[in-house]
């Protein structure tokens, strides 16, 4: 592994006074005013990396390291300049680790920017990678940080902030709503015995957290109460795991009955302050329980200590609203509410409970208003309930206003309106009736006062006025009659006035001021949220994908006040910004270094910065990435300026971005040229201001680039460069120069442009003669870290192989990566290029139609259904011409066979074929969500049975409610942001019933041995079956028992191995089927709707399938009919009627399905998913058993091979160096191939288990990474060996390309 950890000393000799320093010169200063360093500071400065990020302190015994940091940056960069750019890429790499110890993060984010683009395999430095991965962090571009970390462990598991790196995913994967991968990684960064800038009881804290996020709520309480028994338990945390555990009280109706629950409630938030009496939102939470018992007077003290302690939060002056309210103060009321919206415009709760405030007052204008800026808020969850109460009172509003002009029946429906409002004034004032959930009172959970009901109350101001209205010390001269505030108190310290409609959401006119904090959701009963305390923040409404933000400072540091917004619909405590966290030793957090934020007067929307290629289709000049709401990140923290390709949006077609630091890149906004459409021309080329450093090294960049990108076009005269590699945009600010107009901008360091400078053209052929003088280029000496290179090919014997590896020692594990080592990390696919047009994109599905055995049997249909070329087949008639008996598979045979099977269920929304909705029917959505739980065959096929029965009695009816409102779905099927229909109906679903065992079902897997061979369960040609174990689905049958509406989410088949499956009828079942060389366009779509391709459950979108121009198989499976899904191809599945399918997963020995197999390996590695399939013990398995013709399957299988010989060789050696004993354990027969117990990589031959699990005989296995983490130096493990190195080497040796035959009959 590559390091830039690198010594100075070769740098002097480029320095006229080179000898000077080399004897020692100490002067820091030279004549010439430039910086020079000693020798003791090169050896200093030697040892200094990303690494030491968060673990040196510059602002308290460091001033030192940070004085040296700083010389240091002026040194390089002062070399940079003098060497014209002929520096060696570690120079930048460096560079960035300094600026990055320093917490410089633009200055950082350009020296890695310019490394990346001179290092073409800058993915081996796994420096440089975490330091990017920090650098993202801080920006908040979680996305890329995501992928910069991964990288990092995926080149070196071994990375010894392995556990820092597991720390930040655990809180970014938190952050988006990816809890499962979450919760892995804070296990794994739990288990490592490596420091952190976390404790072990922050961890588990983050741990319990999620469960509670999960709604697991006894685990979580479990895990609460367990850290509450952990001695010398720090204050903070102690205090933040009693409010946790106070406010689940106070919600989770699953821990008792309500007075229980509420005594406990407030017993653990009193011990919560006790231990952290500056909690203001423990006082908060402590303010609801009273409340809720109606403790009113202790409620207001609560709340007033609430604010007192901590920064105004809408949700407490949504509640003290709520009080005020029920105490008959409506102009009380009325301001808490004003503040509650002021701070957070999009307050949907306070904003409902200001409308139910100007009902009681009989101003059903002003509530109309109120409640359709409830439904543009962000957290509103019964926006059809206040769209049935807007268009009553709208009604009641029309009637009244033509009261005069009314007939009879009008009259009459006038009166009844009319009775029908007062009725439901007195019952929300009594609190029969809340009418809309968050209704009356947002706080459902408050008493009322009965006396209120026999009260009315005056009218108070307008909507449209009341935010003209003071908030002075008269606002709370009359509170209660010995109330908790005192005279003089004011609602809202921070402003003496609320604005106007203007910057408040009034009416028509949905404005989000510039000083929203963000998504803050109303804490309701039984809604585990809790308010932000932020008012400073400038996330737009319109951020929906960030559902909710760990806190990871303000839990921890006294204090501390968040900068980050985010919403928490589903989300208990701790939601502010992560990217706050990490910045000291591992006994916690020990400073924060405030905003993370761009110049304020850079104005961006958020993006990431990509450092990989993130491959778009370019077109002419029209192929910058525009980044849709759901992907802009939220947070007041900027993260890159938006540029956009298109000429003119800025004065002179040039996109500014005023403020950054000069060492930021630049770029042009001009049209640039795709590689397939020739040349582009720009009328310039825009220079950097920074002399130092972007001007020197344009020949250089221009000379070298990353293996990313295509070649770089040029021209006699001014040009730019091109890629398929992606820009990212975000939006821009503007500003002008008497000198000259400057461009700065951080953009992803895949982007081409970032090479591109603007100067005329005498100034560019200078520069470009400028790089073939005779100036020596400045190197750097590599680092210690640097894995041997080890070319040994598949050709080499055994012998070869084994000397290769000897001596390396530690350094040189790698990990167990398959991939050739040229490749970089495992990266999605671009979409191909060029674009199919539109027409194209509902392509006939390939179908065979059968008309007896021999068709079956023919060897073309086997070619057939492997090309690559046809992602899928159907093979029509199939059953009718092999006789197949697919009555043994109905649900009646079933039953009478095994009754008691059992059966997983998953409970799901019945929708349309081709749309997938939200819950509430009002948005489409990616996301499909489905619950699981567990029945039998025989329970199961009575809800199948009833289901037919309930339907065939509402046929009739059902066939004309569809006529009737046919028209009006087609058309807002078109309109995502339109209402559909919902609720939907429940559907159940049954799935994955496992049919392996050949005793329970002999009859109906004989039958399956009626088929051709290339489609059976087990054959010698299905690679399946070498694997020498059972993996329930993949090599055995599964059934899957329907009812219509039953959705199989969109997925690639495990490992991307092909797949069978056929309809047993007697329904039908519709497919939609994706080519494989369009996943990657998939995993970026699930990406931005906050998904993870491979874990979440999601059903495509197909309007945006088709404006990105991906084509959709889509066809009806009828009985009978067999569905072939080649290799790699994506596909999702509706049933249309009541049927049952079968199905299972076939490996064709061909050079794409094992390469497939293995890219999708390494995928899952790099994403943390464990792949069901071993491809390493099935490559043995392969080399032992199969005779392999094709050169280029041989080729993979061999190199694969190599691989892991080398790296048993070389663990072995460094075992046995170590003095560690290596025990004979052997295998059984069908003994599965091993994972580890912790990460989940598969584990070959040498597994490492712990004393006590090999004493119980239990042999919970690890990974050599795993145990040293758990145990540095391997003392509680034993490491057990499972093939003899003679044997490998055998089967290494005898594995040889067999001769070509031609293909014969399947």
């Amino acid at each position: 592994m590559k390091s830039c950890g690198v010594s100075l000393a070769s740098t002097t000799s480029f320095r006229d006074d080179g000898k000077k320093m080399a004897a020692g010169k100490e002067s820091s200063e030279c004549k010439d005013g430039s910086v020079s360093l000693t020798d003791e500071e090169k050896q200093l400065l030697g040892g200094l990396d990303s690494r030491l990020f968060g673990f040196i302190r510059l602002h308290e015994d460091g001033a030192r390291t940070k004085t040296l940091l700083s010389k240091a940056v002026r040194y390089y960069e002062s070399l940079i300049l003098k060497a014209e750019g002929k520096v060696e890429s570690d120079f930048f790499c460096q560079l960035g680790h300094f600026n990055l110890l320093l917490e410089d993060y633009p200055k950082a984010l350009s020296a890695y920017q310019r490394y990346h683009n001179l290092q073409s395999d800058y993915w081996k430095n796994a420096t440089f990678l975490y330091g990017l991965g920090l650098v993202y962090f801080y920006y908040n571009a979680f996305h890329w940080a995501i992928k910069a970390f991964q990288e990092v462990l995926y080149v070196d598991p071994s990375f010894c902030r392995a556990k820092e790196i597991h720390l930040r995913l655990g809180l970014m994967f938190k952050v988006n709503t990816d809890y499962e991968s979450s919760l892995k990684h804070f296990r794994l960064a739990l288990i490592d015995c490596n420091p952190c800038t976390l404790s072990s009881v922050e961890i588990q804290f983050h741990i319990a957290h999620l469960y509670e996020t999960q709604q697991k709520y006894h685990f979580a309480k479990e895990a609460y109460e367990q850290l509450l028994q952990t001695e010398n338990l720090p204050a903070q945390v102690k205090a933040t795991v009693l409010q946790q555990l106070g406010w689940m009280h106070h919600n989770v109706d699953l821990l008792g009955d309500k007075a229980t629950k509420e005594s406990y409630a407030i017993q653990y938030l009193q011990k919560s302050l006790e231990a952290d009496p500056n909690s203001g939102l423990s006082w908060y939470f402590l303010g609801r329980c009273y409340s809720s018992i109606g403790k009113v007077q202790d409620a207001f003290i609560s709340y007033r200590q609430s604010i007192d302690k901590s920064e105004a939060s809408a949700d407490t002056w949504c509640s003290i609203g709520v009080l005020y309210q029920q105490q008959n103060q409506p102009m009380d009321a009325l301001q808490a509410y004003i503040c509650a919206v002021q701070l957070d415009h999009g307050h949907a709760a306070a904003w409902m409970d200001l409308g139910t405030l100007y009902e009681s007052c009989n101003q059903p204008q002003d509530a109309i208003k109120c409640y359709l800026n409830a439904t543009r808020g962000k957290n509103c969850s019964n926006t059809s309930s206040l769209a049935g109460r807007i268009k009553f009172l709208q009604h009641l509003e029309q009637l009244r206003a033509n009261k005069d002009h009314l007939n009879p029946a009008q009259k009459l429906m006038l009166e009844q309106l009319e009775s029908q409002f007062v009725l439901m004034q007195q019952m929300r004032q009594t609190g029969q009736t809340t009418g809309i959930p968050n209704g009356p009172t947002a706080d459902s959970s408050l008493p009322t006062n009965p006396i209120s009901s026999q009260q009315s109350y005056s009218p108070v101001p307008k909507v449209s006025s009341v935010f003209q209205l003071e908030i002075c010390s008269a606002c709370f001269e009359k509170p209660l009659s010995s109330g908790p505030f005192s005279s003089g108190y004011a609602f809202c310290s921070t402003a003496k006035t609320l604005g106007n409609t203007d910057t408040i959401l009034v009416g028509n006119n949905y404005v989000t001021g510039s000083g929203s904090n963000g998504n803050v959701p109303y804490l309701q009963q039984n809604t585990l949220t809790y308010p932000h305390n932020c008012t400073n923040l400038t996330s737009s409404a319109e951020e929906p994908w960030r559902k909710q933000l760990s806190n990871s400072t303000q839990v921890f540091h006294k204090g501390q006040s968040s900068h980050m917004s985010g919403s928490n619909d589903e989300q208990p405590p701790f939601s502010t910004g992560p990217a706050q966290y990490l910045q000291a030793a591992s006994v916690g957090i020990q400073k924060q270094t405030g905003h993370r934020t761009l110049p304020s007067n850079l104005v961006t929307q958020g993006a990431a910065l990509n450092h990989i290629s993130s491959h778009i289709a370019t077109s002419g000049g029209q192929q910058g990435i525009n980044l849709t709401k759901e992907s802009k990140p939220s947070g007041n923290r900027s993260l890159v300026p938006e540029i956009s390709r298109h000429a003119g949006d800025t004065p002179n077609g040039c996109v500014i971005a005023k403020g950054l630091s000069n060492h930021v890149q630049q770029l042009i906004a001009e049209p640039v040229c795709s590689p397939n459409h020739g040349d582009c021309t720009s009328p310039d080329l825009l220079i950097s201001d920074s002399p130092q450093i972007s001007a020197t090294v344009i020949g250089k960049v221009s000379e070298k680039t990353s293996n990313n990108h295509p070649p770089v076009h040029t021209k006699t005269d001014n040009s730019v460069t091109s890629s398929h590699s992606s820009m990212i945009s975000t939006t821009t600010s503007s500003t002008k120069s008497t000198a000259q107009t400057v461009t700065h901008s951080v953009i992803g360091l895949n982007s081409p442009q970032n090479n591109v400078h603007k100067v005329n053209r005498e100034e560019l052929e200078n520069l470009q003669s400028s790089t073939k003088t005779n100036l020596p280029i400045i190197s750097l000496k590599s680092g210690p870290q640097i894995i041997p290179s080890m070319s040994v090919s598949i050709y080499s014997s055994s012998t070869e192989v084994l000397k290769a590896c000897r001596n390396l020692g530690k350094n040189g594990l790698s990990n167990s990566r398959i991939f050739f080592e040229k490749c970089p990390p495992p990266r999605p696919p671009t979409s191909p290029y060029p674009p199919l047009p539109k027409d194209k994109l509902n392509p006939p599905t390939p179908s065979i139609y059968l008309e007896n055995k021999r068709d079956a049997f023919f060897p073309p249909l086997h070619q057939f259904c492997t090309n690559p070329k046809n992602p899928v087949t159907v093979i029509r008639g199939l059953a009718g011409a092999l006789k197949l008996d697919l009555g043994l598979f109905s649900t009646k045979t079933l039953v009478e066979a095994n009754n008691e099977h059992v059966v997983e269920v998953r409970t799901q929304l019945l929708q349309p074929a081709d749309e997938n909705w939200d819950p509430t029917g009002t948005k489409k959505i990616w996301r499909c969500e489905s619950n699981r739980s567990h029945t039998t065959i025989a329970k199961y096929a009575q809800y199948q049975a009833s289901s037919f029965q309930e339907s065939l009695r509402e046929e009739n009816e059902k066939r004309m409610q569809h006529k009737e409102c046919s028209d009006n779905e087609s058309t807002s099927s078109d309109f995502s942001g339109k209402r559909r229909k919902g609720p939907f109906k429940t559907i159940k679903f049954g799935t994955n019933i496992d049919l392996s065992d050949d005793k329970k079902w002999k009859l109906q897997l004989h039958e399956l041995t009626k088929l051709p061979a290339f489609v059976r369960v087990v054959s010698a040609g299905n690679l399946l079956s070498h694997l020498g174990h059972t993996i329930l689905g993949m090599n055995t049958v599964q059934l899957y028992m329907k009812v219509p509406g039953s959705r199989t989410p969109g997925h690639q088949e495990n490992n991307n191995f092909c797949s069978v499956n056929i309809n047993i009828g007697p329904g039908d079942c519709e497919w939609f089927v994706v080519p494989e060389d369009y996943w990657g366009v998939l995993n970026d779509f699930c990406e931005k709707n906050n998904l993870n391709f491979l874990m979440s459950s999601w059903w495509p979108n197909l309007e945006e399938l088709y404006e990105a121009n991906v084509p959709v198989y889509r066809f009806i499976q009828r009985p009978g009919d067999l569905v072939w899904i080649n290799a790699g191809t994506v596909h999702w599945v509706q049933a249309v009627g009541w049927c049952n399918n079968i199905a299972w997963n076939v490996g064709p020995l061909t050079a794409c399905q094992y390469k497939l197999a293995v890219e999708r390996y390494e995928w899952n590695k790099l994403q943390n998913v464990k792949s069901l399939v071993p491809m390493v013990h099935l490559s043995w398995n392969m080399a032992r058993n199969i005779k392999v013709s094709d050169p280029r399957l041989f080729e993979m299988i061999k190199y694969c091979l190599l691989k892991i010989l080398k790296q048993c060789q070389t663990l072995r050696e460094a075992l046995i160096a170590a003095g560690k004993e290596i025990i004979w354990h052997g295998r059984t027969n069908d003994e599965p191939a091993h994972y580890c117990n912790i990460c989940e990589v598969e584990v070959f031959d040498l597994l490492f288990v712990t004393n006590e699990s090999n004493s119980q005989k239990t042999y919970i296995v690890h990974c050599q990474d795993c145990a040293r983490k758990t145990s540095g130096n391997l003392d509680n493990f034993v490491v057990l060996e499972q093939y003899k190195m003679e044997d490998l080497i055998q089967v290494y040796e005898q594995f040889t390309l067999a001769p070509s035959i031609s293909s014969s009959s399947s």
